[in-house]
């Protein structure tokens, strides 16, 4: 902001002056000077100060850490006006001002920045404070907590030899704690700590002056924005859209002057459970840090009731009128000086899964928010980190560390132990016999399907979060790390090297899917339950959000699971993983890959039939009358075939070919770019007869479903379509087949034939399409790769150049891995052009997606946002789906209010969307 026509870099407040930044963002006062301010404007105890705004440290970055031009000049002026509100003077000798120069970002980076206290003690403002207070014990623990604090964040020295010098005193007097030391000793304690200062500042003395002790201060505090910890925390949390820190200067009230004083941090609900409860831990006669540090063993909050009733009367008058005024859990520092409450600082509260959605339904309940605000304050995160099992937080950080091997990337969040083992075969033989297993590959393919969903945790060298494994498994729910470049492979022998630690198959390994660490042994788990509040919030969600959420689903057991989470149907079954799920159908698709003339193929396709038709029965049943979308076949059939010599063999058995002959024929089915390849509708212009028996397969378990009372409505769907006329061909195929078995039925079946809009040929070309297709369901997958030029199974390796920041190393080109998280800009026109193009010539044509896309809030609320009728994710996804999809409704209907265009989320499918 502007002062007189000139920057202005700090903003004042006092109880008596008010708050001069009042109104303003946290991204200029940070979130730490913004409670401040707020505190002071609503009436609250809160020792005065100024808050120096996050510009002036961007400003020092940009001009290369220096300060920025009357900074230092508005600095000094408003010291003076701290210095008239309080009516002390910052190194006076007889009644000195001391201040704590503190941190403070527009978000929560707890730990990562600096904070120094008791600035303004020196030789001799410490004697006039020891005279002032009558207390000289609490002047020189508050001098040398201000030393050591000065010398290790200003100046970068080592805090442990400090630490060490403190322990040792305690030892020779023979006491445990910091308070039983005297004011001698203390006083002694400061000589020493200001001997190692000299010492280790090549012979320059501890400074004396108070405006340089601040000047050093505020800049260690500007730099810490930068130091290694920070900037990895900021990469960790993907924040990358903060310029800096404030600095807050703040006047010291004292929780150490002796046993009617004290400090504390507190939350106004129990931020674990979510129960409205006061809760937190206090101390008597210390200082902030020795809460937060742990340099004390403190009491709990309620026990402040009996030492200090009339200062706990206070909080708990504080603790009311914040959550009213936030309408949200406050984290609060406090601290008692003679009897009298001050508050330090107050933010919105980290909290555990469970205690977001209780703390939210619970003031829906309490009418201090509305169903809208309840269901806009959770995130995506907050809802995984519900559903995925953790390690147990009883283990020590220690032991931990000891057990820790490396890390790789973290596709799957939770966590999962077991015995490890190298093939997917193997997994599946383990996990017959009773045992836990973690699959170990270098990488995974569609052939370790059934490894892979008997394991209970994937570790792979090679991919990124949208590798096979990553999605494979991201659609079961199960921990899955992947990328893990450390690690060595030895399959032949059985055994896998990481962090210069071997580990053979059948001893155990732990995965954190959260962290994407990988730990030696088997570490004890839990698995969280779902809260009651989950399913009130969730709920709510369902009656605001206007567009349905399916899944991607293959197996009754996955679509039971969907329905359990939420979903209203499925919106993708791969067939193509059910032939995979027993050796008796892999030999079936085998045989017909091989197979010589039509007569063989539609002999070994006969056999996959019954399979297949079973399979959607049970898909039909579990759906209970709600829409299941089956993809025919998609992948090339390269992938189907035997890997390895014994594979070969028993082929060569089951069909009388010689091993020659099969490894011939798996040669002419080498392609060198198979995404590109000889794969879904092209397979059915080649082999009609495979699209004849899936199609049949699927009508004859909707009519058994449907004669059992489990209404079946299956939408059968054409994959990679390129041409109307491609498109046509097939859809014809499908429709005689499927309308001669209904009417031999004499049902009334009703079905619905569409396509996959994946190539971007398609979307140009949708109008056409849509001429003859009932639906559209974008493979956001395949367009992204087709339409970005971009493998998603390589691009791993380069795309964090993309996406990481400049400061990070990266170049900053994408917001998001386009895999992740969709590309409006490019793929996403191209969606939104195929919609308008479809509905020109079928206005009433139901859209959807099913690439992983589908349950990605950012995309999901884009999918809204054209028009789609529906999205479509991994089951443990659904539920991040049908959040989003209420939060774009809420934000949509706002924008709308505001007079901003905002679309009302209802699409042109009605207000739910069709079915």
């Amino acid at each position: 902001m502007a002062k007189g026509g000139k920057k202005q870099w700090c903003y004042f407040f006092g109880r008596k002056s008010g708050a001069e930044g009042r109104g303003l963002g946290k991204e200029i006062l940070g979130g730490k000077g913004q409670g401040l301010a707020e505190m002071v404007s609503i009436g609250l105890p809160v020792p005065a100060g100024f808050t120096i705004a996050i510009d002036a440290c961007a400003e020092y970055f940009r001009l290369g850490r220096k300060l920025p031009k009357g900074l230092e000049a508005e600095v000094r002026e408003y010291v003076r006006r701290l210095e008239k509100e309080t009516g002390k003077r910052l190194g006076d000798e007889r009644d000195p001002l001391l201040v704590s120069v503190r941190s403070g970002a527009a978000r929560s980076m707890p730990g990562m920045m600096e904070t120094i206290l008791n600035l303004g003690l020196n030789d001799r403002s410490v004697e006039g404070l020891a005279t002032i207070t009558g207390n000289p014990r609490f002047a020189y623990d508050s001098y040398r907590r201000f030393i050591q604090m000065y010398s290790t964040t200003a100046m970068g020295l080592s805090k442990e030899p400090l630490e060490q010098k403190l322990h040792d005193l305690k030892a020779r007097r023979g006491v445990k704690g910091d308070p039983e030391l005297g004011a001698e000793d203390l006083k002694a304690l400061v000589a020493e700590y200001k001997a190692f200062y000299k010492a280790n500042m090549k012979g320059q003395d501890f400074p004396q002056d108070p405006e340089q002790q601040l000047w050093g201060a505020i800049q260690a505090v500007f730099n810490s924005w930068e130091a290694e910890k920070a900037v990895t925390y900021r990469r960790v949390e993907k924040i990358a859209d903060l310029k800096g820190t404030a600095v807050n200067i703040v006047q010291m009230v004292f929780g150490n002057k002796g046993e009617n004083s004290g400090t504390g941090v507190c939350f106004t609900r129990d931020p674990n459970s979510g129960e409205n409860v006061f809760y937190g831990d206090c101390l008597i006669n210390a200082q902030g840090e020795d809460v937060v540090a742990g340099i004390r063993t403190p009491m709990r909050l309620v026990e402040l009731d009996k030492l200090l009733p009339q200062a706990y009367k206070e909080l708990v008058k504080v603790r009311s009128i914040l959550e009213k005024h936030y309408k949200d859990m406050q984290d609060l520092e406090f601290t008692i000086e003679d009897g009298k409450l001050y508050l330090l600082q107050c933010r919105t509260g980290k909290r555990g899964p469970s205690a977001t959605f209780r703390i939210a339904v619970d003031m829906v309940q309490e009418k201090l928010i509305t169903k809208e605000q309840a269901v806009a304050r959770i995130s995506p995160e907050d809802i995984e980190r519900l559903f995925y099992p953790v390690i147990s937080p009883d283990i020590q950080r220690k032991d931990l560390d000891a057990a820790r091997l490396g890390a790789g990337i973290n596709a799957v969040p939770g966590a999962a132990a077991g015995k490890v083992v190298f093939t997917a075969a193997e997994a599946e033989r383990q996990a017959q016999l009773g045992a836990k297993v973690i699959l170990v590959r270098k990488e995974t393919s569609p052939e370790d399907v059934g490894g892979m969903h008997a394991a209970a945790g994937i570790l792979t060298a090679t991919g990124g979060k949208t590798s096979h494994a990553a999605v494979v498994a991201r659609g079961w729910g199960k921990c899955c790390v992947v990328g893990c470049e450390g690690l060595d492979i030895d399959e032949a022998a059985g055994r896998m090297t990481l962090g210069g630690r071997t580990i053979k198959q059948g001893e155990a390994l732990t995965l954190d899917g959260s962290t994407g660490e990988v730990f030696a042994g088997e570490l004890p788990l839990r698995k969280p339950e779902l809260p009651k509040a989950y399913h009130t919030l969730l709920g709510w969600a369902d009656e605001l959000r206007t567009i349905k959420v399916r899944t991607n689903a293959d197996t009754p057991y996955d679509a039971e699971n969907a329905v359990r989470m939420g979903a209203e149907g499925i919106g993708l079954c791969r067939t193509e993983h059910m032939f995979f799920d027993t050796e008796e159908r892999r030999l079936a698709i085998q045989e017909m890959i091989v197979a010589e003339d039509l007569a063989s193929r539609q002999k070994a396709l006969a056999k996959l039939l019954p399979f297949q038709r079973e399979d959607f029965h049970g898909l039909f049943t579990a759906m209970d009358g709600r829409p299941v979308t089956i993809r025919l076949i998609d992948p090339p059939l390269h992938e189907f075939t035997p890997k390895d010599d014994a594979g070969v063999e028993k082929l060569s058995r089951a069909t009388g070919h010689s091993p020659e002959a099969i490894r011939r024929r798996c040669e002419q089915l080498h392609e060198s770019n198979p995404m590109l390849g000889h794969r879904g509708c092209r397979l059915c212009i080649t082999y009609p007869e495979i699209l004849e028996m899936q199609v049949k397969a699927i009508i004859l378990a909707a009519l058994d479903a449907s004669k059992k009372g489990k209404p079946a409505r299956p939408e059968i769907m054409i994959p990679l379509t390129m041409d109307p006329k491609e498109f046509t061909i097939l859809e014809g195929q499908v429709r005689a087949v499927a309308d001669a078995l209904i009417k031999e039925a004499g049902s009334r079946l009703e079905y619905m034939v569409g396509t996959m809009i994946e190539i971007p040929r398609a979307a140009l070309l949708a109008d056409r399409i849509a001429e003859r297709a009932e639906f559209f369901s974008f493979g956001t997958n395949d367009l992204t790769q087709m339409t970005l030029g971009l493998s998603r199974d390589d691009a791993g390796r380069f795309l964090p150049d993309y996406v990481r920041s400049e400061k990070d190393g990266g170049k900053a080109i994408f917001r998001d891995d386009p895999f992740q998280s969709l590309d409006q800009d490019g793929v996403g026109q191209l969606v939104r052009m195929g919609i308008q193009l479809g509905r020109s010539t079928r206005p009433k044509l139901k859209v959807g997606i099913c690439g992983e896309h589908g349950g990605e809030s950012r995309s999901v609320k884009f999918c809204a946002s054209v028009g789609m009728d529906y999205v479509s994710c991994s089951p443990y996804r659904v539920p991040i789906a049908r959040l989003a999809a209420a939060q774009y409704a809420v934000e949509a209907k706002a924008a709308a209010k505001a007079g901003k265009g905002g679309k009302s989320g209802k699409g042109k499918g009605g207000k739910k969307g069709r079915k």
